[in-house]
């Protein structure tokens, strides 16, 4: 009985190797025959893209409606964490947190809201869903020169003809456009920090430059006295990398 017990015993450790063996041949041929293609994986956008990619639509719509386009550009990069929120991409492409529905299309989602003395709460609101970025900007638009229901002059306040200066703007907004109570000093750490004032004048000229061996974004910038170092270029060209290379063409505005 003990001589047949350890040949039963030796059998089944002897089936399960080689069902282990079968196993893992098997798993190692379906690997070697998955031909499908990698996951893409979208690169993140730098600031300087993101304004890039709404800088001249905002010029002319500030131009045309006596805003200042510095302080739109500010907001969209604040409201929208430069095109990264869920509300500031696609499909949503809401740039400016505006709340309601655009043509009978919205989305929900949590917000947050400060009551005035710095305190934050988790709110679920509607916002409005656009189906490119120049329909937000546009609607923004809209809604600063046509005012609330309630008060056809409640954004007045930040027109240009109505101010010295956009710094003027941004304390207006302060507490009327969000209930941030330091929004403007966000708004103007932005503005200073990527020279968003130049889309507040017209381009005077456009050159069409192209990179040289042993050419950096630093070089260029001194070269071409523009100003903020390279935030700048990188706007211009919607770039989200500092790295360039010979024979790249890049486009560099003067003011």
């Amino acid at each position: 009985m003990k001589l047949l017990a350890k040949l039963l015993t030796g059998m089944i450790v002897f089936f399960a190797i080689i069902g282990i063996g079968i196993y893992v041949l098997v798993q190692q041929f379906e690997n070697s025959n998955d031909d499908s293609e990698p996951e893409y994986v979208e690169e993140t956008k730098s600031v300087e893209e993101f304004i890039g990619s709404i800088s001249e639509t905002a010029r002319t719509l500030a131009a045309e409606n006596d805003l200042y386009a510095s302080v739109m550009i500010a907001q969209a990069t604040l409201e929208s964490q430069y095109g990264q929120s869920g509300l500031g991409s696609s499909p949503n492409n809401n740039l400016f947190g505006i709340k309601g529905k655009y043509k009978n299309d919205s989305v929900k989602l949590a917000t947050s809201e400060d009551d005035g003395k710095g305190n934050m709460t988790t709110v679920m609101a509607e916002f409005r869903k656009y189906p490119s970025y120049e329909e937000s900007l546009k609607d923004y638009v809209r809604l600063l020169r046509n005012g609330l229901s309630w008060n056809k002059k409640f954004y007045t306040g930040v027109f240009k003809s109505n101010t010295k200066s956009y710094k003027d703007a941004t304390k207006h907004l302060t507490g009327s456009y969000a209930t941030d109570s330091k929004y403007n000093k966000k708004l103007n750490k932005l503005i200073a920090e990527y020279d968003l004032t130049q889309y507040d004048k017209p381009v005077k000229n456009k050159t069409t430059i192209k990179v040289a061996d042993g050419d950096s974004l630093n070089h260029i910038a001194e070269t071409y006295n523009v100003n903020v170092n390279v935030t700048s270029i990188k706007q211009w060209n919607k770039l989200n990398t500092e790295n360039i290379e010979p024979g790249q063409q890049l486009e560099i505005f003067q003011y």
